[in-house]
């Protein structure tokens, strides 16, 4: 009864606390303490981490690359370099999640972009030239059949009458 109760209150199976109350009779606290993290250790420790934070807050360009632009290829070759722990340019993005980093992509825009003519075309050019829905053109609502102008639009939406035969 008071496993039952123990279960509800902590939202879990009767069998998990039975088991939880047996590990504990056995080896007392310790015996209930998680099994630790799953998977392989981290090749790196937190000062190394540290090391290469520091190093890529400096800047690509301050390690002889030609751009301040870090890629995941730049980020293995300094990291190695540092620390001596070889990572695929594929795996790096593990570290920089680590050191809380996040992806950032450079806007793309030409070297020969003039800002006044660019806002010259969206202002001016663009409206005029785009297209506008002029109120005495006829439309079809069939895409595949064009507006024949010897049949008058309905007036009033709704199904069509049908027409007599004599």
């Amino acid at each position: 009864m008071i496993l039952a109760a123990i279960a509800r209150e902590l939202r879990v199976s009767r069998q998990s606390v039975s088991r939880w109350y047996t590990e504990w009779r056995r080896g007392g606290t310790p015996a209930l303490r998680g099994a630790g993290r799953a998977g392989r250790k981290p090749r790196l420790d937190d000062k190394q981490l540290q090391q290469v934070e520091k190093a890529l807050l400096r800047g690509a360009r301050a390690h002889g690359f030609g751009t301040d632009l870090w890629t995941l290829p730049r980020v293995a070759t300094v990291t190695e370099r540092l620390t001596g722990v070889h990572y695929h340019p594929g795996h790096v993005w593990k570290i920089l999640g680590a050191m809380r980093w996040s992806l950032q992509r450079p806007a793309k825009q030409a070297r020969e972009r003039d800002q006044e003519k660019v806002k010259f075309w969206l202002t001016q050019r663009w409206p005029a030239l785009k297209k506008t829905l002029a109120a005495e053109k006829l439309g079809s609502s069939s895409k595949t059949r064009a507006v024949s102008r010897s049949v008058p639009p309905s007036v009033e939406p709704g199904r069509r009458k049908a027409k007599r035969r004599s």
